[in-house]
């Protein structure tokens, strides 16, 4: 007994300033992260409308009616279409830039801070700029990316980007989001290149293989994590964009998500249950793409 004892106290040293010194962040993650986490999806089971909250319970029924309300469905798709061209895009851009600058040209430092300064700008920024350049006004009120194709004989190029009424509309967003973060890609993915130890590739050169085979069996598979964790950085942030879209063209329906949805639904006619519930499926759908990654992660990391 007294030596369990003796035990305990030494592992309270060794525990406890550290765990004092954490406790207050930890208190207020919980409150205000895990408690609202778990009050949005408690208020996603009632019928609440209104400033009056209304603690009731309906079950499943605004989940049901969520999934066969059409506007909702087309926010999905929107979104879907929108994360898949902004991650491709960004993805393509961010590993050719990093690729360029692996070759060593000159000024590389400051090419490195002009591909990393959007970054450095706000979403509601960067959509200010980009709602000029996707104008899509005809004649003389011509501007943006039409007028600099209109001055350099690319008229074919025209474009109503996001105000046209294809159903693709949405697809033009992912240029000012795949402007802002394809520099964070070119950062991970030129931090994976210059990771990749020189000897592999020497030795590789030295066995007869051209560069293509020394990329594609040495390179290559050396920056899968670096791929894997941007794609889970990116899907994360287009699910959970809404800023670039409300600042971009608030009320456009070409452009409508998830997010969107949720806000005007919970704000203007205070459908604060509906809201939860998008808030819920949100997360949910932002889990989905993490929980996998970090389970991946800890099992790579035990391995090594």
């Amino acid at each position: 007994m007294p030596r369990t004892s003796s035990r305990a106290r030494r592992r309270l040293r060794a525990w406890g300033p550290g765990l004092l010194l954490v406790s207050p962040s930890l208190i207020l993650l919980g409150i205000f992260v895990y408690g609202f986490l778990g009050w949005n999806i408690r208020v996603s089971f009632t019928s609440w409308r209104g400033q009056t909250p209304v603690y009731d319970w309906v079950g499943t029924r605004n989940y049901t009616e969520l999934f066969d309300n059409e506007r909702f469905q087309i926010d999905v798709r929107n979104l879907a279409v929108f994360t898949v061209v902004f991650i491709g895009g960004s993805l393509l851009l961010g590993f050719l830039m990093a690729m360029l600058l692996e070759k060593g040209v000159r000024f590389e430092a400051f090419f490195r801070s002009v591909f990393l300064f959007p970054m450095a700008i706000s979403f509601i920024a960067t959509a200010i700029i980009w709602r000029w350049l996707l104008n899509n006004g005809s004649g003389p009120s011509t501007a943006g990316l039409n007028k600099l194709f209109d001055n350099i004989g690319l008229g074919f190029l025209f474009s109503d980007w996001h105000k046209t009424p294809s159903s693709w509309a949405i697809a033009a967003i992912a240029l000012p989001a795949g402007w802002a973060l394809s520099g964070y890609v070119m950062a991970l993915f030129l931090a994976g290149l210059r990771a990749v130890p020189e000897e592999l590739k020497e030795a590789a050169r030295v066995d007869g293989a051209p560069e293509r085979k020394v990329f594609w069996h040495v390179v290559r598979p050396m920056l899968l994590p670096v791929l894997m964790s941007a794609v889970v950085i990116l899907a994360h942030i287009s699910m959970k964009t809404f800023d670039l879209f409300y600042a971009i063209d608030q009320g456009n329906l070409r452009i409508d998500t998830p997010a969107l949805y949720m806000w005007f639904t919970t704000f203007q006619p205070g459908f604060f249950a509906r809201g939860a519930t998008i808030a819920t499926l949100l997360l949910f759908g932002i889990a989905a793409v993490i929980v996998p990654y970090i389970w991946w992660s800890v099992r790579t990391e035990r391995r090594k």
